[in-house]
C-alpha cells in the first residue's frame, strides 16, 4: 500500500507540473519550464521510493501499470476540475482498454 500512496502523491506533482501551466499561457515559457522542474523535483521524491519499495512485491511492468493507470485518474480528476475539461465517451473507452491491458499484466499465466 506503501507503494500506491507514494505513486499517488507523485502523480498529483506530475500532473501539475506538465499540465498546471496551461491556464497560465501568458506567461514566459522559460519560467514555466523552470517552475515545472522545481515541481517535478518534488514528483521524483515520492515516484523513485515507491518504485523502490514497490519492486519487492512487483515486477517493473506491473509497477509501470500502476503508476499509468494512478495518472490517469489524478489526470481525470486535474482536467476536471482544474482545467474545466469534460470527460468525452471516447476517452472512457480508451480508460477500459488501458484496464485490460491490467488486467493482462496482472493475471498469472
Amino acid at each position: 500500500m506503501k507503494t500506491i500512496i507514494l505513486l499517488c502523491i507523485s502523480n498529483i506533482f506530475m500532473t501539475i507540473a506538465w499540465y498546471g501551466h496551461l491556464k497560465y499561457k501568458s506567461a514566459p515559457l522559460v519560467t514555466v519550464i523552470f517552475v515545472s522542474w522545481g515541481i517535478a523535483f518534488a514528483e521524483y521524491c515520492f515516484q523513485v521510493p515507491a518504485n523502490r519499495i514497490g519492486h519487492a512485491t512487483f515486477t517493473a511492468a506491473q509497477l509501470k501499470t500502476i503508476q499509468e493507470v494512478i495518472t490517469l485518474a489524478v489526470f481525470c480528476a486535474f482536467s476536471l476540475i482544474y482545467l474545466k475539461e469534460e470527460i468525452r465517451w471516447n476517452y472512457l473507452v480508451g480508460f477500459a482498454f488501458i484496464a485490460l491491458a491490467v488486467f493482462f499484466i496482472f493475471k498469472k499465466w
